[in-house]
């Protein structure tokens, strides 16, 4: 194999490993601890439907975490 490939390689072995780890779906009363948001992201929708979105969050101790959630798409508030 050559060289050229081996950033590409370890890219997609760190992905798939990371896709490997299950992220909890958020339920009410689940304790969280969010100090800082880093990302929030939500599949795009046409229809205002209840979508699965994921946070990625750094908490108290400086540990990022990812979490996913049910809320209503973007599109339901965009539209006024």
């Amino acid at each position: 194999m050559s060289l050229r490939y081996l950033p590409g390689l370890s890219l997609l072995l760190a992905a798939t490993a990371e896709a490997a780890t299950p992220v909890p779906v958020y339920h009410y009363g689940m304790p969280v601890d969010v100090a800082r948001v880093l990302q929030l992201s939500e599949p795009a929708s046409d229809t205002c439907e209840v979508v699965l979105a994921s946070m990625v969050y750094v908490d108290s101790a400086g540990r990022q975490h990812s979490l996913q959630y049910l809320k209503l798409a973007r599109v339901c508030t965009d539209r006024g």
